[in-house]
């Protein structure tokens, strides 16, 4: 087929499907031909553009982040970065070159700077969070920037009245399926994946592998779709597994396994829980992103119908909520851990000492709410 058609086909493809997002779901700004001219103006228009992602980075938000500052890169802005709140997972090392690498600024090892990128920019693209507080040390300076500011995000309930251009689509795998889908629109890329900067094709795939579990979870038609076109434009899917599964530390495996042996609790009403104290994350030698896709690994024991994470961390407690479709993790989550998310797929918090007293009493919490969450406030018999 010529690309002349297939990129016209594409195009109108992509109208009918952003059309239909627009009707079925009421976004308040959608993905539209609109939409997209606004985008591209407001990154014309900028020349110290900055990528912002939420704390704690995962796979979706490296991955998005990495995908929009090489599109950047393409587009001409050379003096781009990428602000992050924390340092990305060991395991996505393999995403960054040398050039990314010396365009990140880091707040946990450099705050100065990384609040000095924001205060310089004059075009602030926000990946794979709905609410500056999800940044957390980078939540004041975003508030108080006067750039524009672009929203791309796939979770609930974005914030958007603080965001000069929002697109937020919840129909999609991850923010990098979103993000991929809206490059594909762009003027320069015109529905061709092979017009994609190779390293933006790995990290949108990255991104979006990592956020399904492997296409185990929010895969809809638009996710195989994408990921069949980048397989078609020649990206390397192979190599992209083996550095996200292949290439982790002995000690994650040992505390894995110590973990289901020694630390899983499973409750009456079909809930397995772990809590990772200090200690133990220290014991093994833990970094962040060491215990990526642990708290899905109970959900195969067939009884579970929902299996929750909870990780110490300073004054607070990280809760990671994963379920069974029918059960609801994101309103769980929202109940009880001071989070939200998706679906089946959700986390959140507990502060020390305002929600629960410590650490020892976690599984306490746990056993206790989500008894209640069953039983008594039974929410997911109500739909």
């Amino acid at each position: 087929m010529p690309d002349k058609v297939r990129k016209f086909i594409y195009e109108m493809q992509y109208n009918f499907v952003i059309l239909h997002h627009h009707q079925s779901n009421g976004f308040m700004e959608n993905i539209s031909p609109s939409s997209i001219n606004s985008l591209m103006n407001l990154i014309e228009g900028a020349s110290r553009p900055v990528i912002v992602t939420h704390m704690k980075p995962d796979g979706d938000a490296i991955g998005s982040s990495l995908a929009m500052y090489h599109f950047l890169r393409m587009s001409g802005k050379n003096d781009s970065c990428i602000v992050l709140n924390d340092r990305y997972p060991r395991y996505l090392e393999f995403l960054i070159d040398e050039g990314a690498r010396k365009a990140i600024r880091i707040h946990s090892e450099n705050a100065d700077e990384a609040i000095e990128a924001i205060r310089l920019s004059d075009l602030i693209i926000c990946l794979d969070f709905n609410a500056f507080h999800r940044t957390e040390n980078l939540c004041q300076a975003l508030a108080g920037s006067t750039a524009p500011k672009i929203l791309i995000d796939h979770h609930l309930n974005p914030d958007a009245e603080c965001f000069t251009l929002c697109f937020s689509v919840t129909k999609v795998s991850s923010a990098s399926e979103l993000l991929y889908h809206i490059l594909m629109a762009a003027p320069t890329i015109k529905g061709n994946a092979s017009d994609l900067p190779s390293e933006a094709a790995d990290a949108l795939m990255t991104g979006m592998t990592t956020d399904t579990n492997n296409f185990g979870n929010s895969v809809f038609p638009s996710t195989l779709k994408m990921a069949s076109e980048l397989l078609d434009a020649g990206i390397d899917r192979y190599r992209i597994l083996d550095y996200l599964y292949n290439h982790h530390s002995e000690n994650r495996l040992r505390l894995m396994g110590h973990m289901m042996k020694d630390l899983l609790t499973i409750t009456d009403d079909g809930v397995a829980y772990i809590v990772l104290d200090r200690n133990t994350q220290d014991a093994y030698g833990i970094e962040d992103g060491d215990t990526e896709g642990f708290v899905n690994m109970p959900l195969s024991i067939e009884d579970v119908r929902m299996s929750i994470l909870i990780k110490e961390d300073s004054d607070r407690l990280r809760v990671s909520v994963r379920s069974k479709r029918g059960t609801s993790a994101n309103r769980c989550a929202r109940m009880y851990f001071n989070g939200g998310g998706h679906e089946n797929a959700a986390g959140g918090r507990l502060r020390i000492p305002e929600d629960i007293a410590s650490v020892k009493e976690a599984g306490k919490y746990i056993e206790t709410h989500t008894h209640r969450y069953f039983n008594q406030d039974n929410p997911d018999n109500e739909e």
